[in-house]
């Protein structure tokens, strides 16, 4: 389920000046309005509020715009979730059970969503600073809305390439997600974000 609120998820607000938020915005729209696909395999850390790594994983993702999404885990805590764009589904092979949900088109409440989706949306959805260091840019997203999954999210570039991010909620347990083998733009089979439900499989409808 942890994988679920990172695809579906993918505190107080702060106290920085206006300007440094607005000069976050703008150079994070920069990077992901030019976005229109993005495939990488990635290895996933769920850390505990002391740095103690609870677990690890590896799979492949897939993105393109709009709101569409293959986030697919390898075994042995094989899962995979797909968005077509107005449907979110998460398949548990092991349970042979598939959860339906619809899209949330709220980029507060979905990291994945915040690189399928619209970079505009940012700036009224989060408070937004930017750091550099050693060649690379982090910046780190404050949600204005108080019903998110995470307190904070960081995105990482490296090269103007997203090359990781990490989520904290508010237990101080931490989702730590390093992206390898990444293309950019390149295409992707609209088959990849379909999914066809496997016969014999529990269904869970949720939310209509």
């Amino acid at each position: 389920m942890r994988t679920f609120k990172l695809a579906l998820a993918l505190g107080a607000a702060l106290a920085l000046p206006s300007m440094a938020q607005a000069d976050g915005v703008e150079r994070l729209t920069d990077l992901l309005e030019p976005l229109e696909s993005y495939s990488a395999d990635f290895e996933q850390q769920i850390l505990d509020g002391s740095g103690q790594r609870l677990q690890k994983v590896e799979g492949h993702m897939w993105l393109s715009r709009p709101g569409k999404f293959h986030w697919e885990v390898d075994a042995p805590y094989q899962q995979v979730v797909v968005s077509d764009g107005d449907k979110v589904y998460l398949y548990d092979p092991d349970l042979q059970q598939v959860s339906v949900r619809p899209l949330d088109t709220r980029v507060t409440h979905t990291p994945a969503l915040l690189l399928s989706g619209s970079a505009e949306a940012l700036t009224e959805n989060y408070e937004v600073t930017s750091r550099q260091e050693s060649g690379s840019e982090t910046f780190t997203l404050i949600p204005k809305a108080p019903d998110t999954l995470f307190e904070s999210l960081e995105l990482t570039f490296e090269d103007d390439r997203l090359e990781g991010l990490q989520m904290e909620d508010s237990t101080g347990q931490r989702t730590a997600i390093n992206f390898d083998d990444i293309d950019v733009n390149e295409d992707i089979s609209a088959s990849r974000f379909e999914f066809e439900i496997p016969d014999g499989a529990d269904v869970i409808r949720e939310g209509g």
